[in-house]
Parts: structure tokens; C-alpha cells; sequence
């Protein structure tokens, strides 16, 4: 992983959240505390305004950065759990220094399993894990096939969907949706809708690259 694709996939995931502004605001008014889309504006901002620092760092260091400077600037339940996800990917990039898609695989599925265990969560609770998690699956399985680009990112765009569609039927067991009860179901959750739409921002810039 090169530090200018972090870069370019920061200014895509920028472009995607604003496209779809209207409709993940929407989603957090209904079941949620109404500031995610706020808090995920203030981190693709934040990082955008980074790339001076970060451009001249290696991929691992700048994610740290990355993870360390949203901890302290995004709020709510958001900043802590994205900045988990930076700085583990870091540490498993810095460990394993090949460069390669099992590489990244690996970091992105370490970078889930500290959003788990940071917010005491896991696959099936209506949270942006119900996304992440599947992709994380997806996107090893994929490489360890030998699947082709084309191939790995249409089937980890698919998980994500797949992902965020599920959260509609589920009983939220975590934040705000979590006191609403049966209330939150016929809601997709907010985080698993930002979630995809960044995951599929980044899979569509590989796919120009």
C-alpha cells in the first residue's frame, strides 16, 4: 500500500459521503444520535487536510497518524472506533512490510477486529460491523483464491451491500437505536450505509488505477 492511494481514497471516500449526504443523514435521524454524518465529514476532512504531513511518510506511519490525529478530532462513538481501525492497520502493515493483497487483507481484518473489540461488538447487532466484518471475510477469501482486481472488487462491493441491506431487519443492540427496540427495525443503520458507501468508493478507485 502506497501513502498517495491513501490520498486518492481519501479524497474518493469525500466525494462519495457528500453524494450521499441527504440519505445517511436521513438514516441517523431515524434510529441514531444524528451527528454521524457530521463526525465522518470532520475525518475525511481532517485527513484531507493532512496531506502535506502525510505525503512524505510511509504507508504505515501515515495511517498511525491518521488514527491518532481522528481520536482526537472526531466525536461520539465514531472517533475512538475509526482511529482503532488506523492504527491497527499501521501495526500490522509495519510488522509484515510485503507488500502485496494479502497484505492489506490482512490489515483491513485487523483493523475490524479492533473496531470489535473497541466497541464490544460484533456481526449481527445493527453497526457498521455488519459491513465490515462480511468485507473483511470477502476480501481474504477473494485473495486467497487468486482472484483477479476485477473479480475481488466486485465481490467485496457486493459484500458490502449485502452487509448494510441486513441491518434493515435487525434488532440494534448497541447506541441510541439499541433503547428504541423493535422500533429500529425497517431502519438500515447509518455507520453500515457510510461504511459502504466508502468501501465501494475505494473498490471503484482501484478499479481506475
Amino acid at each position: 500500500m502506497k501513502t498517495e492511494f491513501i490520498l486518492q481514497a481519501v479524497d474518493a471516500i469525500s466525494i462519495a459521503i457528500h453524494a450521499h449526504e441527504s440519505e445517511i443523514e436521513s438514516l441517523d435521524r431515524a434510529i441514531g444520535d444524528g451527528d454521524h454524518f457530521i463526525n465522518i465529514k470532520r475525518g475525511v476532512t481532517t485527513i484531507a487536510a493532512m496531506r502535506e504531513e502525510l505525503s512524505a511518510l510511509p504507508a504505515d506511519v501515515a495511517l498511525q497518524r491518521i488514527g491518532m490525529k481522528l481520536l482526537s478530532t472526531i466525536g461520539g462513538a465514531s472517533g475512538p472506533l475509526f482511529a482503532s481501525f488506523f492504527i491497527a492497520m499501521s501495526k500490522t502493515l509495519k510488522t509484515q512490510q510485503e507488500e502485496s493483497l494479502a497484505t492489506i487483507a490482512a490489515a483491513f481484518a485487523d483493523g475490524v477486529e479492533s473496531i470489535k473489540q473497541r466497541g464490544k461488538s460484533d456481526l449481527g447487532e445493527k453497526t457498521m460491523l455488519d459491513v465490515l466484518i462480511p468485507v473483511a471475510q470477502t476480501f481474504r477469501q477473494q485473495v486467497e483464491a487468486g482472484a483477479d482486481m476485477p473479480a475481488l472488487l466486485t465481490a467485496i462491493k457486493a459484500s458490502a451491500e449485502q452487509g448494510m441491506l441486513s441491518t434493515r431487519d435487525m434488532l440494534a443492540t448497541k447506541g441510541r437505536a439499541a433503547f428504541l427496540g423493535e422500533r429500529a427495525i425497517g431502519h438500515i443503520d447509518a455507520g453500515a450505509k457510510s461504511s459502504q458507501v466508502m468501501i465501494s468508493a475505494v473498490c471503484d478507485l482501484l478499479a481506475q488505477t
